[in-house]
């Protein structure tokens, strides 16, 4: 019960800001129709799928989970900097309920984002001429759910360790490297050499190939992207929750 009311108290933290309307929901919807105005006037010689609405829409979706993170990281930071964490910690609340409060609005906010991503999706694929299949997306947004569990506790991460100023720039560094190195704006199949294998090494690039095989109802090496993206979700979610338990005792003392 102490969880379900500190997330709603989150929810309406985050509802109040514009913001967050703004760049979780607006924002991927404008990128949508950039690069698909973008991909209408590539030449089809040149044979550039990456912004075709097919392999578009679960890149922008997976770019869209960055900004959670962020707004992840910001509403932690913000509650840590105002004292509004250390009234709390002298509740009986333990740092799971803290956790999971802060977990579960956000990711309701995910799965609504990736929803209304993939909506506008099959929208603009009747006015470009692609048909999506209604199962392929919502196994979509079900393989997403550990991305979006991953991207959350990397704000919870950041949130936790640095401040309302440090902690964005953190945040702009994983939305850089999903953006450039996850494949979501160039074809990381055409890579070659050392910086296709560290993108390959990162959990991003697994993240778009697991979304954009399970739209086209292509399923072969799904279990090996999922495995890679689940071990680092582990591993994040360890981090951030000995962080923030070390950070709690911290501040009690």
């Amino acid at each position: 019960m102490r969880t379900v009311v500190f997330a709603r108290r989150n929810a309406k933290e985050l509802l109040r800001d514009p913001i967050s309307y703004l760049f979780c929901l607006g924002f991927p919807l404008v990128m949508l129709l950039i690069m698909t105005v973008l991909n209408e006037n590539i030449s089809a010689q040149a044979n550039m799928v990456i912004f075709r609405i097919d392999y578009l829409s679960s890149g922008i979706a997976v770019f869209g989970l960055t900004f959670v993170m962020l707004f992840t990281c910001l509403q932690i930071a913000k509650d840590r900097g105002s004292a509004f964490l250390m009234r709390l910690y002298a509740s009986p609340m333990a740092a799971s309920e803290f956790i999971g409060g802060y977990i579960l609005p956000l990711l309701v906010i995910a799965v609504l984002q990736s929803l209304i991503t993939y909506a506008a999706s099959v929208v603009i694929g009747l006015f470009t001429g692609f048909s999506f299949q209604i199962g392929g997306l919502l196994l979509a947004m079900a393989v997403l759910v550990p991305a979006d569990l991953l991207f959350i506790g990397f704000g919870l991460l950041f949130g936790t360790v640095f401040n309302e100023k440090a902690a964005p720039g953190l945040c702009s560094v994983i939305i850089s490297l999903s953006a450039i190195l996850g494949g979501i704006w160039m074809d990381v199949g055409a890579l070659s050499g050392g910086l296709k294998r560290i993108c390959e090494m990162l959990p991003f690039y697994h993240i778009v190939e697991v979304a954009r095989g399970a739209v086209r109802g292509d399923l072969g090496g799904m279990a090996g992207h999922m495995i890679i993206v689940a071990g680092y979700t582990v591993v994040v979610f360890m981090f951030a929750i000995v962080m923030f338990a070390n950070k709690r005792q911290q501040d009690l003392r």
